[in-house]
Order: structure tokens, then C-alpha cells, then sequence
């Protein structure tokens, strides 16, 4: 069996994510590509964290920018712009992907946002809206495999905007 993967044709891991997909650009998701999913899966769940959040804008220093659980695990590929699945709650409370968007004025300027694919053996029995916490502890004890994506963002300065 291969080994379970999440990968992007709009970045390498630990690449540059491209404008589109961020508060400077279109701020729509980008094409994921999923391989290698377990036997056993019954669902697939995915959650978009920034981890480089200041202090002083969060006290967890981590934002939530993009919560998909129950997609299905046939699902190979999730389309730019596309939710194949029950959208959760992003940091801003509200059922939505949001691209990169590091605040300028605080270091660091660049983030990292990690693409976390989990293969359950359950659907998670949450409704849309959902916390990324409540989608969390549902996933507790049911996780078959994770895969991770991971990309980078700095704001463009004034003088290359």
C-alpha cells in the first residue's frame, strides 16, 4: 500500500503558496491532491492551521483558517474553490476557507500553514459550523493515518504590492 498522502500542484511542501490563494489574491482554496488512503476509511477530515500567530493579535498564537470533515474517502482530488464535505468553523467563527494573511506589522512576516489530513473510521458526528475542537475530540481514538502539507506566506511590502 502507498503511504498516505496530501500534496498540491500550486505548491511544493514547504513552499511559497501563491498569491491566489490568499487575503491578497482570490482568498480561494487551492487544488489538493490525496493518495494512499487507508483501508478502513470511512471518512476524511482536514484542517488548516497558522501556528506563527503573535501574542499580541491571539494568546494561543494559532489560527484556524480552513475546518472540512466527512469528506468522502474516494475523494483523490479536492478541486480549487471546492468544499467536497461539512465545513467547521474557522477562527473568525465562520463556516469558510481563509487564505494566508499574515498581519504585516508583527513578525514574523512569513507563516506557516499546515494542511492536516486525517483518514478516520468514522464519520464525525458534528453539523456545519463546527469547531475546530469539537471536530477534534470527535476525531479522538478514530484516526487511521494523517497527512501533511505544508506551505509558507509573508505579505507583499508597499513597494512590491
Amino acid at each position: 500500500m502507498q503511504d498516505f498522502t496530501l500534496t498540491s500542484p500550486a505548491f511544493e511542501h514547504e513552499g511559497v503558496i501563491p498569491r491566489e490563494y490568499t487575503c491578497d489574491g482570490e482568498n480561494v482554496s487551492p487544488e489538493l491532491r490525496i493518495a494512499g488512503v487507508p483501508e478502513g476509511t470511512v471518512s476524511l477530515a482536514l484542517i488548516v492551521e497558522d501556528p506563527d500567530v503573535p501574542a499580541a493579535v491571539r494568546d494561543d498564537r494559532m489560527f484556524n483558517h480552513w475546518v472540512l470533515f466527512n469528506i468522502d474517502p474516494a475523494t483523490a482530488v479536492i478541486e480549487q474553490g471546492s468544499t467536497p464535505g461539512t465545513l467547521g468553523a474557522n477562527t473568525r467563527g465562520v463556516a469558510v476557507y481563509t487564505g494566508p494573511c499574515p498581519p504585516p506589522q508583527f513578525e514574523p512576516p512569513e507563516h506557516r500553514y499546515f494542511f492536516m489530513l486525517y483518514a478516520l473510521d468514522v464519520r464525525i458526528d458534528e453539523q456545519e459550523g463546527a469547531s475546530k475542537e469539537a471536530v477534534k475530540a470527535s476525531m479522538k481514538g478514530h484516526i487511521l493515518a494523517k497527512a501533511e502539507l505544508m506551505g509558507r506566506y509573508a505579505r507583499p511590502t508597499d513597494a512590491a504590492a
